[in-house]
């Protein structure tokens, strides 16, 4: 006897009715770039759609992003000065301070999370403290501490440091606690892995290092058990979200993820792997919006609760979730 599985998939109706994977839109994150001034909306050449906006613009900017079905976004700030102490990302009236107020006066019911990094600040554009050439972890985590107290304190709904340091969640979670943020929850970027898929984001956030690269604290993209103790130190820190960045490159990793961790875990479906949707579609290689449902399924069906995506806005639109 010949077994015939596609008498269930026939047609759409009944390809529809037994999917096992679909994206739910409320799971959908999408990340943002603001920068100092006003009246600017600047694309990102490396990013085709994505932009940098002055607080005014994001604004306007977020007026359709909520028309669409956006829930969330993740705010990245570029300020106008940088120093060796970052000062400027915990600055109480600091861009993303500032952006994270407007919003919240404009949108109370947008969810806005907001990245805690030290390398847009720096002015070596490294993740924290240089000392004797490398990113010195345990003053770092002050900083990082401080940053996060301050996007609170301006109304961030939730925080996700994304530096790499060891120990960093704990010290996030203490501080917050201690200044009244108990039910501020943290997302964080767990297995984060030094990675070529982050070119474009360095373009758009301008925060490419000046001297060496990131390898000394962002994993390296040879080991999946390295990243399940990560993953399960930060849970025991406290992390609320656990996060596998890059995505599409790391589905392993993912699905190793989803199976150990106790919390909900995110993944970001980065900017090298957007942009590569971009241009292949640009040339007219590809079906870009089959290959972005594709992507998101991908990623969802690997074990994501929730996908950070470029992508969000237009997915939204166009259907394809």
């Amino acid at each position: 006897m010949i077994i015939r599985p596609r008498r269930l998939r026939k047609n759409e109706t009944i390809r529809n009715m037994v999917a096992e994977t679909a994206v739910n839109p409320d799971s959908l994150v999408y990340p943002m770039f603001v920068v100092e001034g006003e009246g600017v909306k600047e694309e990102i050449p490396s990013m085709p759609g994505q932009f940098r906006f002055s607080i005014d613009e994001i604004l306007q900017e977020l007026e359709s992003c909520v028309i669409a079905g956006i829930k969330s976004i993740l705010l990245f700030g570029i300020p106008d000065s940088k120093d060796e102490m970052a000062t400027s990302a915990y600055d109480d009236d600091g861009i993303v301070q500032r952006a994270v107020r407007s919003i919240k006066a404009k949108f109370p019911a947008l969810y806005v999370i907001t990245d805690v990094c030290l390398c847009e600040y720096m002015s070596h554009g490294h993740c924290g403290i240089i000392k004797d050439g490398d990113v010195d972890n345990d003053p770092t985590l002050e900083l990082l501490a401080k940053t996060a107290v301050s996007h609170a304190r301006a109304g961030a709904d939730m925080v996700a440091p994304s530096d790499m340091m060891d120990g960093r969640v704990a010290a996030i979670r203490e501080k917050l606690d201690a200044n009244g943020f108990a039910n501020t929850p943290i997302m964080a970027y767990s297995a984060k892995f030094a990675s070529a898929y982050y070119g474009p984001f360095r373009d758009a956030a301008d925060s490419a290092p000046h001297f060496g690269n990131r390898k000394s604290y962002q994993m390296d993209v040879r080991n999946g058990r390295e990243a399940q103790r990560e993953v399960e130190l930060d849970i025991e820190e406290g992390a609320d979200i656990v996060m596998v960045k890059p995505g599409l490159a790391f589905l392993d990793i993912l699905r190793q993820t989803a199976e150990i961790s106790t919390v909900p875990v995110a993944v970001y479906n980065v900017s090298g792997e957007y942009s590569m949707v971009k241009a292949a579609a640009k040339m007219g290689w590809i079906d870009e919006n089959s290959i972005i449902r594709e992507n998101l399924l991908a990623m969802k069906r690997a074990g994501a609760d929730i996908i950070i995506t470029y992508h969000a806005k237009e997915a939204l639109e166009k259907g394809l979730v």
